[in-house]
Formats: structure tokens, sequence, C-alpha cells
């Protein structure tokens, strides 16, 4: 048995005082000693949780036997060491941000695509009148995709409602959707059938269930996650490495934070590109005066930063690294 397991997971089900739920949540977690990081929000539970298989065992026990979580799934892997360094349990508008929270216009509990199997989604993905369309972000579709996946230039998913326009041309035909493990895929093909799209589908489960139960075959590259692990391999069937070095263009599958807190930008980046960046993606951010300090792995704690560490929002900050 592994020493340590990590349990993917998210859950639409409505959650009364759920800012108080997340307190409680947050103890109950560490009197398992689990560390992670979880997301409440009055619709439901999204988490990535790293423990003992004993401490995983009691969770998953614990949120199947309230009711209201009955139907979470539960992804697991087999760790070498926890996936994250503390534990967090938080209160938030959203289980994942969409700006979609009006849940009279967007409710996953009420229509959702029709949720496809991993042996269903491969057999299906292929078929001429078919589309598979990646919901995610850059940083993440950039160091992993299915082969001929539609994928969108977005920051972060709440800019993913703004790009549905861009598929009209699309609505006579079957839409295959995808993300980590499911949960965007439940407001992505709710957003798409109430624009209009009749025959929509989402992969169960996500890339990380795909990867488990059909061997991962075709998806290109490695899978991006939210924890100390940054990447996970998904394709045991037909591998490959499709993102390359942002600063020599170098095959790797290597993706890490930028060592400037004020960009954290993600990206890939080889590892002898990584010494000499100081695991910075650019020289501005090389020489920023509250650069953290790299070890080789591009992964850090979140710390807070001081409100006038820099006046600079994030997104100036990269056009002003990129000019």
């Amino acid at each position: 048995m592994a020493q340590y397991q990590t349990l993917l997971y998210y859950c639409y089900s409505p959650i009364e005082n759920a800012e108080q739920f997340a307190d409680q949540h947050l103890a109950f977690c560490k009197s398992l000693g689990l560390v992670g990081r979880i997301i409440v929000a009055d619709e439901g539970l999204n988490g990535t949780v790293s423990g003992t298989p004993e401490a995983c065992k009691a969770y998953m026990e614990a949120v199947h036997a309230d009711p209201r979580f009955a139907k979470t799934e539960f992804k697991i892997d087999d760790v070498e060491e926890p996936s994250f360094i503390k534990m967090h349990c938080r209160y938030k508008a959203e289980i994942v941000h969409s700006g979609l929270r009006d849940p009279k216009i967007i409710n996953p509990n009420i229509e959702t695509g029709k949720h496809l199997e991993p042996q269903e989604f491969m057999e299906m993905k292929d078929q001429e009148d078919v589309v598979i369309l990646d919901v995610r972000s850059n940083y993440e579709h950039n160091v992993g995709k299915f082969k001929n996946a539609i994928t969108f230039d977005i920051d972060n998913f709440r800019e993913f409602p703004e790009k549905v326009k861009e598929l009209e041309h699309l609505k006579g035909k079957k839409i295959l959707t995808y993300c980590t493990g499911g949960i965007k895929c439940e407001k992505a093909s709710a957003l798409l059938l109430k624009e209009g799209f009749e025959d929509v589908y989402q992969l169960h489960g996500g890339i990380i269930k795909y990867g488990k139960e059909a061997g991962g075959k075709d998806f290109e590259g490695e899978c991006y996650v939210f924890d100390n692990r940054v990447t996970v391999p998904v394709n045991s069937v037909n591998p490959s490495v499709i993102s390359t070095c942002k600063n020599c263009g170098k095959i790797t599958s290597k993706m890490i934070n930028c060592a400037n807190p004020i960009c954290n930008e993600h990206f890939t980046q080889c590892d002898e590109c990584g010494w000499e960046m100081d695991g910075c993606c650019s020289d501005a951010c090389k020489t920023h005066p509250n650069k953290r300090e790299y070890d080789g792995t591009g992964y850090y704690v979140k710390v807070p930063q001081p409100v006038n560490i820099d006046k600079i929002s994030k997104r100036k900050h990269k056009k002003l690294i990129k000019n």
C-alpha cells in the first residue's frame, strides 16, 4: 500500500450556512491529519486533499455519509509524499470561478451535458460529427490536451463564457467537453446548452479518470493539477510530450511558477533554463527584488504578499515583460 494518497473531487450540492460549514470542515480535515485545498460555496464542494490511506479512507467515508455529498466521486492517486504543505478550506462565491453564479440561469444539478464514461468518450471522440472542446486555461492545455481538441486563449475559466460565441458555426456538431476532473465541464456544458447547442457531452471524471480507466489514449502531454505535483502523466497507451520550454524552445513537460511572486506565471521550462533563469520566465522577473528562491521545483507555498509589494497588477506586469 502506498504511503500517501491524493484525492481529487467535487460535488454540486446546496450547502446552507456554507461559510460556517467551511470552518467546521477545516477542523475535521486537520483532525485527520490531511493537507490540501478545499473550496466551499453555497453550490457545493471542490477539493484536493492528501494524507495517509487511512486518513483518506476516513475522509471519503465521512463525505459519503453526508446525504448532501453522497454522490461525490473521488479520483484517487497513490503518491510518495503529500501533495500539499498545509490544509486550507475556504468559503468562496463559487467552487470554480466562472462568473456564472445565478443558479436560476446555470445549475448543474438541473441541466448539464450528457456524461460520458471514459470508454464512451474514447469511442466517440474521433467520429466525423464530433468536436472535442477543452474548457481549461492556457497554462493547462499548453502542457497537455486531447489530440485535435479546440482550445481557447484564456487565462482563467471566467473568460470562457465570452468565448462561446466563437463556436456558433459548430452548433450542428456533437460537442464533447473535457477538463481536469469534470467540475468546469458541469458549468461549461450547461452554458453551451443555454446558448443553443443541442448535442453537448462532458467527460465524466475528466482527464484524470480517463487516464485511469481508458489508459489516456490520444491525450498528448501531461495533465496540469492544482497541487505541488504540478503535472501528472495520463497516457500509458501512446504518450507524447507537446510542450516546449518558454525560454529556449526545447521539448519539456516540466511546468513551474515564475519565481517572481508578482508574475507567478505558469509556464514550461527545461531544467537547464530553470537554473540559468533562476526559475523566472524573463530577465525582468529575474531581477525583481522580491523574487523567491528557486530550488529546482518551481513550486512555492502560497504566502500573503504585502499590499505595497507592487502596484502593478499581474496582467499589466505580464504586458510589461512581454514588451
